[in-house]
């Protein structure tokens, strides 16, 4: 009488799985926040520091490189620093959203959030 009931336990099995693969999701992402990585450019006399989220949180410039006459190469060697550190935290973002996706057992290279 009830024939096909089954479908209905695995839809709601379905749906708590992705309902807890969305909670995943959303804790990665707040521990993202709080994750830094520091990109450098000229040897380390620039350093950059962002979370992996991308937002730039710190920038170290050392002193030697405060030469009037070299605005340009500091200027220069400032921005190499920042895109160093958002690629770092591309690449650690991406890092992890891997790893999470493995742990689910979700296939290799689905992109996560849908």
């Amino acid at each position: 009488m009830f024939k096909g009931m089954g479908g209905l336990g695995d839809m709601a099995k379905m749906m708590k799985s992705a309902q807890e693969m969305q909670q995943k999701i959303a804790d990665m992402q707040e521990e993202m926040s709080n994750v830094t990585v520091t990109g450098e450019s000229g040897a380390g006399l620039v350093k950059a520091t962002a979370t992996a989220k991308g937002t730039l949180t710190a920038l170290d410039i050392d002193p030697s490189i405060f030469h009037p006459d070299e605005k340009e190469m500091v200027e220069d060697l400032i921005l190499a620093a920042i895109k160093d550190a958002q690629s770092r935290a591309q690449t650690r973002m991406q890092d992890e959203m891997r790893k999470l996706t493995e742990s689910l057992g979700l296939p290799p290279g689905m992109n996560l959030p849908f």
